[in-house]
């Protein structure tokens, strides 16, 4: 006895364990943003262009470069002759003849031959700091800052892609899954109608050709059931993949289709400000304009002191000595070039200023297109709201008056098909309105 409840207890702990997951359209968004690929790459580009802005500002610091050199010939880089007797004074040679002997007076006219610089080490350290290169450097860090902060916008851009597609997936699933509660309503109603039918037909009230009139339509019922339910798989599918779910024995949190509360129209041309599209425009519009100006920067004189301690050996003797030094670099000739290269980042400049207000305009355009379509949407809600309404009156009807046999089943069969059409019509306008919203979201930067 003991062991049956030992086994009945551990048969229900593994039911509760084996419930499948139930996500919330929220939960799937924050799992396909921290498992998408696109969200990922533009994240290392973020963390690239802070490394790069961070390369740049070492451009500040002075530079310091360490030197050494050891070289062995196989014979002196400097040699020559000399003939000591050259190199004697007059004065001196009349004091020396008459005191050397003869033969070192002779060997002094001998020429002596000097080698020198046979082997030796040099090694040195050098700082230089740079004290004005044209707005190279400073304009070098402000391209930087603005490659980071382009790279997070666009890590904003994948973000609202992938909120996209996650919702249309989401979407999509509910869609079907509501069209097969709406199949499991018809196929309970036909159920009763067949049963209502048969018993007529039993007992000789009308002909069997109504029973199988509900039957062929039950049949379609039933196909309609197949494909809403390999729908679902596959969306299912592309869900998990693209959020990084583990398997597809998951739910979705009870969704109410109902009527959807439009949201406050924003104001287009402030709203402009807020997007991505247009700050990344913003920033197309600095990149240039800095561009320029190191255009400008590479083709003016630059200044830098430094300060170097050496030390070498080429006299077989240490010698070590300090030393401080300014230099003046002035391109000359590259402003034959360099003239052109101003010229053309100063079109650049320009083109990105007239795409700017062009794509702005486009920008609020999409804007109000959004706008339209979300109040579209919700129209078309209203309208497949009352026709659920209409289809219902209008299959009460049939029915009542297929009761009392003034009304044929094809009738009824059609009225039924509409109102199944009416409902699948209001769940597709709500997802569409869904799908709407989130554009108009989108598009206004919000």
């Amino acid at each position: 006895m003991k062991s049956s409840v030992i086994i009945l207890l551990a048969l229900a702990a593994l039911g509760a364990t084996a419930q499948p997951a139930s996500y919330s359209l929220e939960q799937l968004l924050d799992s396909a943003r921290n498992n998408n690929n696109a969200v990922r790459a533009a994240q290392y580009n973020i963390a690239a262009a802070g490394e790069q802005r961070k390369e740049a500002f070492t451009r500040y610091f002075p530079n310091v470069s360490a030197t050494g050199l050891w070289f062995g010939a196989n014979k002196g880089m400097a040699q020559t002759s000399i003939t000591p007797s050259e190199l004697i004074p007059a004065s001196l040679a009349t004091t020396l003849a008459a005191s050397m002997p003869v033969e070192a007076l002779a060997s002094l006219a001998n020429p002596v031959s000097i080698s020198m610089l046979k082997k030796g080490v040099v090694g040195g350290v050098t700082v230089m700091q740079p004290v004005f290169a044209g707005g190279q450097i400073v304009n070098g860090n402000r391209l930087a800052k603005v490659g980071e902060d382009v790279s997070r916008l666009q890590l904003r851009l994948a973000r609202d892609e992938v909120d996209r597609t996650t919702e249309q997936y989401y979407w999509q699933l509910v869609t079907l899954q509501e069209k097969v509660k709406t199949v499991a309503a018809v196929e309970a109603m036909l159920a009763d109608i067949h049963k209502d039918v048969s018993v007529a037909v039993r007992a000789g009230l009308i002909l069997r050709n109504d029973l199988l009139q509900v039957e062929l339509r039950q049949n379609d019922i039933e196909s309609q059931k197949l494909k809403l339910n390999n729908g679902i798989g596959i969306t299912k599918l592309l869900l998990a993949q693209y959020c990084g779910l583990m398997d597809t024995a998951f739910t979705l949190t009870a969704v109410p289709v109902h009527e959807a509360v439009l949201p406050v129209k924003q104001n287009h041309g402030q709203a402009l400000l807020n997007t991505a599209e247009y700050q990344l425009l913003d920033k197309q519009v600095e990149a240039s304009r800095l561009q320029k100006d190191l255009a400008v920067g590479k083709n003016m004189p630059t200044v830098a002191v430094g300060a170097g301690y050496n030390y070498h050996n080429l006299l077989d003797r240490g010698h070590h000595f300090g030393m401080i030094f300014a230099t003046v670099s002035v391109p000359i000739s590259d402003w034959w070039g360099g003239s052109h290269a101003i010229k053309r980042k100063k079109i650049e400049h320009l083109m990105a200023l007239d795409e700017q207000q062009d794509k702005a305009e486009l920008l609020q355009i999409r804007m109000l297109n959004a706008w339209n379509s979300v109040v579209e949407a919700q129209q078309q809600l209203d309208i497949a709201g009352r026709g659920i309404e209409q289809a219902q009156e209008n299959l009460r009807v049939h029915r009542d008056l297929y009761r009392a046999g003034t009304c044929r089943m094809s009738d009824l069969l059609e009225a039924q098909m509409l109102y199944q059409q009416a409902c699948d019509k209001r769940t597709d306008a709500y997802a569409a309105l869904q799908t709407r919203l989130l554009d108009y979201r989108q598009s206004t930067g919000q």
